[in-house]
């Protein structure tokens, strides 16, 4: 490989190894913090999901603190680039930090082999001028287009069945294969490209 491949495959696996801290920091963020439990966890509970589907899924929650995670992973030593190019956090105009997902309850998207690719979260405030669900940005790693959600989970069903379900959206997802029909996968409110297909 050329040195700019070699840096491009080292950029990937560390976007990879930031994914993967961000999403065990929301699950712990979720089972570990009142804050978490009361809304995150309460969310998902009632929404029927059983702490084995929420296990199995790594859904999580990230607290509605200004910087808070991404302070946690500077100090947790992921560069700052990474954590904007991953769309973990952002930085204001003024140097400061703010949390991307703050408030939200988590979904992690994962590639086919079982990476966490990219996250979408959901508010749960009702609040006119927040958008309900916010997505990482595109990247290195994460094309929209071309990743379906729970595919990683269904790839088996899929094949064995030779058949697979489209849903919208993450819950969908997660219903279905709760209630025992895991050939299902999202394209979570995009329309269907040909990548996914």
């Amino acid at each position: 490989m050329t040195p700019e491949e070699q840096q491009s495959q080292s950029d990937r696996e560390a976007m990879f190894a930031l994914n993967t801290w961000a999403q065990s920091y929301f699950i712990k963020q979720m089972n570990e913090t009142d804050e978490g439990r009361a809304i995150g966890l309460s969310y998902f509970h009632s929404r029927g999901f059983t702490d084995e589907t929420i296990e199995k899924f790594g859904l999580g929650y990230c607290l509605d603190k200004s910087d808070m995670m991404t302070m946690a992973a500077l100090n947790s030593g992921y560069k700052a680039d990474f954590i904007e190019k991953c769309g973990l956090g952002n930085r204001r105009d003024n140097g400061t930090w703010y949390d991307r997902f703050r408030g939200r309850v988590m979904f992690p998207v994962h590639t086919l082999s079982g990476k966490v690719v990219a996250f979408g979260g959901r508010v749960l405030k009702k609040d006119d001028k927040t958008a309900k669900y916010v997505n990482s940005p595109e990247s290195e790693i994460y094309h929209k287009s071309n990743e379906l959600y729970g595919l990683y989970f269904a790839k088996q069903s899929i094949v064995k069945q030779d058949r697979c379900f489209l849903v919208e959206g993450y819950t969908d997802v997660i219903s279905m294969h709760q209630a025992g029909i895991t050939n299902v996968v999202a394209s979570s409110g995009t329309s269907l490209t040909p990548g996914q297909i």
